[in-house]
C-alpha cells in the first residue's frame, strides 16, 4: 500500500514531467527513433530497421517515470513506386498512471528535387491506467482518487512529412491530430493534445575519412509548453566498424552526454541527461538503445542482401 506521501510524489512527478516534455517522453536518441514521433520516415531507407529504447528519468526517486520503446519498419516496391510501413509499440509508466500506445504506420515516398520526399500517416489505440488499487490516502472513498484500477482506450492518430538530400535531411510531423479524450473508469478522463514536431541533421564530412560530424535538431509544441533538442555528434567510421560520442542541450531543461558504436552488427547507445534546474545531477536520466538493420535491395526480387549495418 502507498502512503498518502507516494501520492502526492506521484502528482509532483507528473507536473514535472508535462512541464519538460508534454505528454510524449522525450528520447535523447530521436535521431535514430524517427518513426516514434514522425511516421513518415519508416521505410526511408533500403533496410529492414528495428529499433528499442529504455528510459529512466530522474533516477534515485520513488515513482520515477520510466519509458520503453519498440518499432520495426521496412520498406517495399509496388506500382512502381516506394512504399514505408512500421509497427511500433510504447510503455510510458509514471507512478500510479501507465501511458501505452500501439500503431501501425505507412509511407509514401516519392522523387524531389535530387531528394526523397514521404507522407505518412500512423493509426494507433492508446490506453491510460491509472493504479487505484495501490493508493491509500488516509481517507476512505475519497472521490478525487479510484479505488480500484481504472483504464480507458482511444484511437489516435499523426501525419508527417519527411524530406532526404544527399547529406541532409528534415522533417514536420504532427502526433495525436484527433486531439483524443480518453475516459478512465467512470468519473475521469484524460485529453491529450496535438504536438508538433520538426526535425532536421546534416552529416558533415571531413578531411580525415574515418570521421564525420553530425548535427541535428528536434523542437515540439504542443500549444502550451515547448523543448527543443540541439546535439551534435562525432562518428568514427572504419569498415564494419562504428563508434560515436556526443552532446546534446536542451534550453531550459538539460544536457545529455551519448557514447555508441556497432558490435557484432548491433547498435548499442548509451546516454545520461542532467536537468539544469535544481534537481541534483545524480537525479538524472538514464537512456539505452539498441538497434539493428538489414540491407534490402527492392530492384531485385528475391536476391536480398542480409547484412548487419547500423548507420547513426
Amino acid at each position: 500500500m502507498l502512503k498518502r506521501s507516494s501520492v502526492i510524489l506521484t502528482m509532483v512527478v507528473l507536473a514535472v514531467i508535462s512541464a519538460k516534455a508534454q505528454y510524449d517522453p522525450a528520447f535523447s536518441h530521436y535521431w535514430a527513433l524517427e518513426p516514434s514521433f514522425n511516421p513518415a520516415s519508416v521505410g526511408k531507407e533500403q533496410k529492414i530497421n528495428i529499433a528499442a529504447a529504455y528510459a529512466k528519468t530522474m533516477s534515485g526517486f520513488e515513482n520515477s517515470p520510466s519509458t520503453m520503446y519498440a518499432g520495426a519498419d521496412i520498406p517495399f516496391y509496388l506500382l512502381k513506386l516506394y512504399h514505408g510501413v512500421g509497427v511500433q509499440f510504447m510503455n510510458d509508466a509514471i507512478g500510479l498512471f501507465s501511458h501505452k500506445r500501439f500503431a501501425l504506420q505507412y509511407a509514401l515516398k516519392y522523387p524531389l528535387l535530387g531528394g526523397n520526399i514521404s507522407g505518412g500517416v500512423n493509426l494507433g489505440l492508446l490506453s491510460e491506467g491509472f493504479d487505484g488499487s495501490g493508493v491509500d490516502t488516509g481517507e476512505p472513498d475519497d472521490p478525487a482518487f479510484p479505488s480500484s484500477d481504472a483504464t480507458g482506450t482511444g484511437v489516435d492518430i499523426g501525419v508527417g512529412l519527411y524530406y532526404m538530400h544527399r547529406n541532409w535531411w528534415a522533417g514536420f510531423s504532427v502526433l495525436h491530430v484527433n486531439a483524443p479524450t480518453i475516459d478512465i473508469g467512470e468519473t475521469q478522463s484524460f485529453k491529450i493534445d496535438r504536438t508538433y514536431y520538426l526535425t532536421g541533421g546534416y552529416n558533415i564530412k571531413l578531411r580525415n575519412p574515418f570521421l564525420t560530424i553530425h548535427p541535428s535538431v528536434m523542437a515540439r509544441y504542443d500549444g502550451t509548453a515547448y523543448r527543443a533538442d540541439v546535439t551534435g555528434r562525432v562518428k568514427y567510421t572504419n569498415g564494419k566498424k562504428m563508434m560515436y560520442g556526443g552532446l546534446s542541450y536542451s534550453p531550459t531543461n538539460s544536457v545529455t552526454v551519448m557514447v555508441g558504436g556497432n558490435f557484432h552488427g548491433v547498435s548499442l547507445g548509451y546516454s545520461y541527461e542532467v536537468y539544469t534546474s535544481a534537481i541534483s545531477i545524480g537525479n538524472g536520466s538514464h537512456e539505452i538503445f539498441i538497434g539493428y538493420q538489414t540491407d534490402m535491395d527492392l530492384g531485385k526480387k528475391g536476391r536480398n542482401k542480409h547484412k548487419s549495418v547500423r548507420l547513426l
